[in-house]
Formats: structure tokens, C-alpha cells, sequence
């Protein structure tokens, strides 16, 4: 397959003249960037997504609470691992809606009260549009709720737990395309012809420079070979070492919690998958198109779990481990919670089938099943680092 649309696109106003500015062509990863986060035209920085099972996109919180209430059990451990003096935070990176940041301070508020009168719920959103719906979802917060931005908490870092629910897959990626002999920056150029509405095209662009190359080579793409030919195209992650410093400067000692979609190496790079992961989501629809109507689209791709470890080591943090979301949540209680509708009183039937069908669309090895628990640990004194008796890391108990 190639990674170059057989058809041109038509370019919207803003783009075209975005473009125009830039040159005519801009790297792929610039353009993601633009899609997402332009405070005026992008699907994120506008607030014009919507999450949940009636927006574009449904995620794991928005499917009901007990998500939540399976996870906060771990997240009150990582908040009591930490000194009993010291004031804690909660801080939920890239909030969504705020579903699940409202949920998981209930959650602590109703079952571990002291912990919770010692922690603040803190919230790292860089979209102004996505920031206002969060301010009216949490307006009966129980727990004291602040909006920063990751370079503020770095001011003053917290301790406590730093959760990435489909975040890092959000991070603009660099799409490389192999064109039999060199490898190429994927870029957005635009055509115009007189008589013609603009159009959009992804076509290669500069070689990549050596330290990208340095990167293939341990990734095994550097000589392609016959299984590759002219065309493949795949994705790098330039933006989640930053990322992982930033947070790494955030929170001064604690947990972080990346959940997300992701690959081994040899899953993500291998021959057959030939356009790479990027993927876009629109009113519960997804497309391997990234050109449609830019801006009114979620652009994702997953994550590759080496190059996610090898970045966090860089950065400053200790891997604790990871796991598929299935077997986390079953490691968490997800079975026990299961077995318990039959018990429940005062709840009718089809309110008990939906919150069954939710408990089970979690670990559905085909759709959020296949999510990655990834934890990594940091703290101030280097010898608590490494602790590795996260919950969901055990196996759960027998049936």
C-alpha cells in the first residue's frame, strides 16, 4: 500500500494559506500538529471533538465509571507510597471531557478520605476549547482542581501520580516513507494550478539526517530490504522523549501511567504493515486517510513500546513494567465486578446488560483490550526508585 493518497485533496482556506506561507510543503508531523492543536482550525486546540459514545470517539472512561473504580485502587497505592507529610497530586495529562479525572477523585473521596484530603487534582490541558468543558464537568469536583500547563508544574513540581490516558498517541509523529534508496521525511505539499482549486498531496520530502537514521538501525529498518519496497511508509516519535522530559521536570517523585495503544517493535515495523499506524477518527468512524477535512479529524498512531522505554530511561525514568489493559483490569477486579451483577438489587435489566457490554468492551482483546498499561516511576531518592508492586502487575486472583 502506498502512503501517498491516490487522489488529490482539496484544500481548505486556512491550510492553503498556512502552506503557502511555509513554502508550498511542510514536514507530515508539522501538519499533525496544525490538524490537532491550531488554537483556531485544529480538532483538539478548536474544542470541536467530542468524546464519548456519542462523539467522535469513545475511550475506556467514557463507557461508564467502573473503568475508574478498577483503577483508583492502584492509583491510591502509588499516592501512599509517598511520604505521609507531604501534600499529593493527581495530575491527568491531556483530560478529555474530564470523565475520568471527575471519576477517579470520587473515587478516592469516597473510599480512601484521608488520602484524598491531601491530594489536589491537577490538570495539564493545552487546548483552550477541551480546558472550558473540563472547568464545567468538574464543577462538583470533590477534590481542589487546578489547571496548569506542564512547564508551570515544572516550576514547582508535585508528587504523586502522573496519568496519560491517550495522550502520547496524540503527539504529532514524523511519517518516513522508503523510496528504494533513501529513506524520506512523508511532507504536505500543495498543488495549485490556474483553473484549479488547491489540492493537498503526501509525497516524500528531505532524507532523514543521521541521528534518524541511527534510530532505524536499532529498530532494524535502516537496510529495508525486498519485503519493503518503494513506498512503505511508517512512523517515528520525535515529540514523546520531549515529552517525557517535561513531565519528567513535572513531578518530582511518583508514578506515571501511560495507557495508550501500542506495538512491539517487531508488531509496529513489520513488512505487512505498509502505511504505518496513523489512523482518523470521526463520529465513531476511522479512516487511514489523514487529508479529509483537516481539523475536524483525530489523527492518532500508536506507540511503540521499545522506543517508549528507551525514552523514559533517557529522561529520568525508572520502567516498572506493563501490561495489556485486558489483564490489568483483571489483575484489578474486573472479574470479581462482573460476577457481582448478578447480585445487584434496584437496577433494571437493561441498565445491568449495558454496564455489562461496558465492562467487557474494556478487555476486548480486538478494540480497548489491546490498550498498554505502561508504569514508569521517578523520585528524588534514587534508591526508592524501581518499586514494582504495582497492582496490575500481579496476576488476579483464581475465580
Amino acid at each position: 500500500m502506498s502512503s501517498a493518497p491516490a487522489s488529490f485533496h482539496p484544500a481548505t482556506a486556512w491550510l492553503a494559506e498556512r502552506l503557502r506561507e511555509a513554502g508550498g510543503a511542510v514536514p507530515f508531523r508539522t501538519y499533525m500538529q496544525w490538524a490537532l492543536h491550531d488554537p483556531e482550525h485544529g480538532a483538539y486546540g478548536s474544542g470541536r471533538l467530542q468524546v464519548g459514545p456519542r462523539g467522535d470517539f469513545a475511550t475506556s472512561p467514557s463507557l461508564g465509571p467502573d473503568f475508574a473504580a478498577l483503577l483508583a485502587p492502584q492509583i491510591a497505592q502509588w499516592l501512599e507510597q509517598q511520604p505521609a507529610d507531604q501534600p499529593l497530586a493527581l495530575v491527568e495529562a491531556g483530560p478529555g471531557e474530564g470523565d475520568l479525572a471527575l471519576q477517579l477523585a470520587q473515587e478516592l473521596a469516597a473510599g480512601w478520605p484521608e488520602l484524598a484530603a491531601r491530594t489536589a487534582l491537577v490538570l495539564i490541558e493545552p487546548n483552550a476549547g477541551m480546558a472550558e468543558r473540563q472547568r464545567a464537568r468538574l464543577r462538583e469536583c470533590p477534590l481542589p482542581c487546578r489547571w496548569k500547563s506542564i512547564s508551570e508544574l515544572a516550576a514547582q513540581p508535585v508528587r504523586g501520580v502522573l496519568l496519560a490516558h491517550e495522550v502520547l498517541d496524540a503527539l504529532a509523529v514524523e511519517r518516513i516513507v522508503w523510496d528504494g534508496t533513501l529513506w524520506r521525511r512523508q511532507q504536505l505539499a500543495l498543488h495549485e494550478a490556474p483553473d484549479a482549486q488547491p489540492s493537498l498531496r503526501l509525497e516524500p520530502g528531505e532524507p532523514l539526517e543521521p541521528q534518524e537514521l541511527a534510530q532505524l538501525e536499532t529498530l532494524g529498518l535502516l537496510q529495508p530490504g525486498s519485503q519493503r519496497p518503494p513506498g512503505w511508509c511508517t512512523e517515528l516519535h520525535p515529540e514523546q522523549a520531549p515529552w517525557l522530559q517535561a513531565a519528567a521536570a513535572a513531578l518530582g517523585s511518583g508514578v506515571l501511567l501511560v495507557i495508550d495503544y501500542a506495538h512491539e517493535a517487531w508488531r509496529y515495523y513489520a513488512p505487512q504493515r505498509s502505511n504505518g499506524t496513523l489512523m482518523a477518527y470521526r463520529q465513531q468512524q476511522a479512516s487511514p486517510d489523514p487529508l479529509q477535512e483537516p481539523g475536524h479529524w483525530d489523527l492518532t498512531a500508536h506507540l511503540c513500546l521499545e522506543t517508549l522505554e528507551q525514552a523514559a530511561l533517557a529522561t529520568g525514568w525508572q520502567p516498572l513494567g506493563q501490561r495489556s489493559q485486558g489483564e490489568a483490569l483483571l489483575a484489578l477486579g474486573l472479574a470479581q465486578r462482573l460476577h457481582g451483577l448478578q447480585h445487584q438489587s434496584g437496577a433494571g435489566l437493561d441498565a445491568l446488560l449495558a454496564r455489562r457490554e461496558a465492562l467487557l468492551r474494556l478487555v476486548d482483546p480486538h478494540t480497548l483490550g489491546d490498550f498498554r498499561w505502561a508504569a514508569f516511576s521517578r523520585s528524588a531518592a534514587s534508591g526508592d526508585q524501581g518499586r514494582s508492586d504495582a497492582l496490575f502487575l500481579q496476576d488476579p486472583p483464581l475465580a
